[in-house]
């Protein structure tokens, strides 16, 4: 966060310093006021641009084994744009490349979801799909255990709806 307001204060000064050259260049015929509406304009326009670039930006810098499953939308007051066209500002995705099936139990897979949010690092969290099922366990704070057939032993089981983007995901078999 302290290198994008870095970055909206740059981009402030930078057309603060183009507006300044108009001015120069114009041997003062434009206002005064041109030069801090300009930064104003600068640093608002950045801002503009990091909000709505952020989600791409994020998810082009991921391995191909990371596929994302959710997204969420927000429109807010203060950003008025944002009802035209809504802000991306966190995601949820699978990481098939983490993908741990059990040979006794072929429609389970154990992978990581990648919760990712703006301004705050992204986390991994290992859960269960019981493909078959259509449920998923949360192995996160739970004492669970795996047999040697390969049952899950212990989790709390919840049902998944059968078009769930992210059970979709982690049960696909390459």
């Amino acid at each position: 966060m302290l290198f994008e307001l870095i970055a909206a204060v740059v981009a402030g000064v930078a057309l603060a310093g183009i507006a300044m050259g108009l001015r120069w260049i114009s041997r003062g015929h434009l206002p005064k006021w041109i030069v801090p509406a300009a930064a104003g304009l600068g640093m608002l326009f950045y801002a503009v641009w990091s909000e709505y670039s952020w989600f791409s930006r994020i998810t082009n810098a991921m391995p191909p084994t990371i596929a994302v499953t959710w997204q969420h939308e927000d429109r807010s007051f203060w950003r008025p744009w944002s009802y035209y066209r809504p802000v991306i500002d966190r995601f949820s995705a699978v990481d098939t490349g983490s993908a741990k099936r059990h040979p006794e139990q072929p429609g389970q897979v154990m992978v990581d979801l990648v919760l990712a949010a703006r301004w705050q690092p992204p986390v991994r969290v290992t859960v269960v799909f019981d493909c078959n099922g259509k449920r998923q366990a949360n192995l996160v704070d739970q004492d669970v255990t795996v047999a040697e057939d390969g049952a899950i032993i212990g989790a709390k089981w919840s049902d998944v709806p059968a078009d769930d983007p992210t059970l979709a995901a982690a049960c696909k078999q390459d």
